[in-house]
């Protein structure tokens, strides 16, 4: 199925890494973007594996207009790192996730244009996520690659990314299957880091209390033995 065109002219041929077109529609498109990009790079830091955010994915060598910048894209079995583009050829492999922030404004280039690309390449995950639930009534949709092409997720599970996908506003929550725990968003990691901070400190000085107290106590000890002597239970 795959449809990865490969030719020889490739000596001269320039693949471009922008076109001057803003990353996405709207602010929360761009911060469902940024957060899912965060989220699954920390996810994936100990795997042979990238995540890239609205770069060119090239999939015909030779013929550079051949290309799409999906939202989000998890590559396996690379080098970690980021990327200026995405070369299919040069890499050896084809995203096996991808992630799609949808509007009425790219409904159309969504679910055809880049769904019909995406099974073609056998990309075998795809997600469209409309983060204002302007056209998707559940606001999350996946597909999965299958044996006659892509077909409808139905309990919201990545099988590729062994995780589970939850609707939290306007943002995707995702679980480790796992744990059962959640992948904390950047705002959620520094707010679990500043009350972690908050309870050592509290412990440290709970601690110190407790030093100085069993330090006063000693020092009163000490006055007692001076001006009475050793006590003792015997003593009567």
């Amino acid at each position: 199925m795959t449809t990865v065109v490969t030719t020889l002219k490739t000596f001269d041929t320039v693949y471009p890494s922008a076109d001057g077109e803003p990353v996405a529609e709207t602010y929360d498109h761009v911060y469902a973007i940024l957060t899912t990009l965060a989220v699954l790079k920390q996810y994936l830091t100990d795997r042979r594996a990238t995540v890239l955010a609205n770069q060119f994915l090239y999939y015909a060598q030779g013929f550079p207009k051949l290309r799409v910048a999906p939202d989000v894209m998890v590559i396996f079995d690379v080098e970690p790192g980021g990327r200026d583009n995405y070369k299919i050829w040069e890499e050896g492999e084809v995203p096996k996730v991808i992630f799609e922030m949808t509007s009425p404004g790219t409904k159309s280039e969504d679910i055809i244009n880049k769904k019909d690309l995406y099974e073609g390449i056998e990309v075998q995950e795809y997600w469209l996520f409309d983060p204002r639930g302007e056209w998707i009534p559940e606001q999350l949709r996946g597909y999965r690659l299958g044996v006659e092409g892509y077909e409808l997720i139905r309990d919201s599970r990545s099988e590729v990314l062994q995780l589970r996908l939850e609707i939290e506003g306007k943002l995707i929550g995702f679980y480790r299957e796992d744990k059962v725990e959640k992948l904390l968003i950047p705002d959620e990691l520094a707010s679990a880091l500043k009350a972690e901070r908050q309870r050592a400190e509290a412990e440290s000085q709970r601690a110190e209390a407790e030093s100085q107290r069993a330090a006063e106590l000693e020092a009163l000890l000490d006055r007692y033995r001076d001006r009475f002597g050793e006590l003792s239970q015997d003593n009567g």
